[in-house]
């Protein structure tokens, strides 16, 4: 299987801080103009299947990746969601005091979602489109902090080094060949040349 991942444009959201979470986001113009890019990017590459996350700032990033792929299903699941933030869904890390602490050393409300949560909801994610599509080529478009959980399911870390992951900048590319053992080979990693 060879799997390239992207992350959504730039939010409204994104520019001001504010942590979104589960919430849907709006694409900034320039977010909307990063969609149009990596599209543009992806626009040669076969691609037998998309999944997107179900929030609006990813699907309508992969919408527009699909307008150059306009037979191939795409399918919008709520398992590549973006980390569920709870209370501090919707606030900017100035009101929650954060603007000065490095992400690392953030301490999560009790309602979030756990670094073991979504690196097991990335899991099996990876697991069933394993299984269903194991010599196709696949798109997701997710969000950071599930991006980094699925690579650090693809790359054999275990959840607590999900932070030890680069962050995956808006519209960035992965792209991985995964084999029937379960290796893989890293092709592409955090690419925005398309932005440039």
């Amino acid at each position: 299987m060879k799997l390239i991942i992207t992350r959504h444009g730039e939010t409204e959201e994104n520019k001001l801080d504010i942590l979104q979470g589960h919430l849907p986001g709006k694409l900034s113009s320039e977010g909307i103009i990063q969609a149009k890019k990596v599209a543009e990017r992806l626009r040669d590459e076969k691609i037998d299947y998309i999944y997107s996350s179900d929030l609006a700032r990813s699907s309508d990033t992969a919408k527009e990746i699909a307008r150059f792929h306009p037979n191939i299903p795409i399918e919008f699941v709520s398992e590549l969601r973006e980390k569920n933030m709870g209370a501090w869904e919707g606030k900017s890390r100035k009101e929650l005091g954060l603007d000065s602490t490095p992400r690392a050393n953030w301490v999560f409300p009790k309602d979030c979602e756990t670094s073991e949560e979504i690196f097991n909801r990335a899991n099996n994610f990876f697991q069933k489109i394993l299984l269903k599509h194991s010599k196709e080529i696949i798109l997701l478009v997710g969000h950071s902090a599930i991006n980094r959980a699925l690579i650090a399911v693809i790359t054999n870390k275990s959840a607590s080094e999900i932070k030890l992951i680069e962050h995956p900048h808006n519209t960035s590319i992965f792209v991985f060949e995964i084999n029937e053992n379960k290796n893989h080979t890293i092709h592409v990693f955090n690419c925005i040349k398309h932005l440039e």
